[in-house]
């Protein structure tokens, strides 16, 4: 499975549309259902409940992540079709971490108006980092009253 999500996330970053034609994404989803299918034959077995016992029996991470695989075979799949979808989550957990690393160090934020004022001025500056713009640079278009030439509005 890591082999196949390799190999499309290779060839999606090669193709000029950045996703795959219908074709294509049609075999993806043949081979991707096959693997699927014959993981399933290598899980380990589910022993019966036993009786006298409540709950569910825990089902080992292998299982799991062969459930969670094939329920949400779009959502794996969808970096394939959509080229707004990236392959990893990691510009997302970067975004998230300084907010998180700022909570940590401080203990929290006092009122949440603080809060909001910091999540706004980062997105700011990480918005302008991602057009190009030294932060530096950002803020001096930020304090002049020109943002909105950069964005357009």
């Amino acid at each position: 499975m890591k082999r196949l999500l390799q190999e499309t996330c290779k060839q999606v970053s090669k193709s000029t549309e950045k996703c795959l034609s219908d074709k294509v994404f049609v075999n993806l989803q043949k081979r991707y259902r096959n693997i699927l299918t014959r993981a399933e034959n290598e899980l380990p077995v589910i022993p019966p409940k036993s009786s006298g016992k409540r709950g569910r029996f825990a089902k080992s991470d292998a299982h799991n992540l062969w459930e969670r695989l094939k329920i949400h075979e779009a959502a794996v799949l969808m970096f394939a079709k959509d080229p707004h979808v990236s392959f990893t989550n990691n510009r997302a957990e970067r975004d998230l971490r300084i907010s998180k690393v700022k909570q940590k160090v401080s203990g929290c934020f006092r009122a949440s108006e603080y809060a909001h004022s910091n999540c706004r001025i980062s997105s700011y500056l990480q918005s302008m980092a991602n057009k190009g713009y030294n932060p530096l640079i950002a803020i001096h278009i930020a304090w002049a009253g020109e943002a909105y030439k950069v964005w357009g509005e």
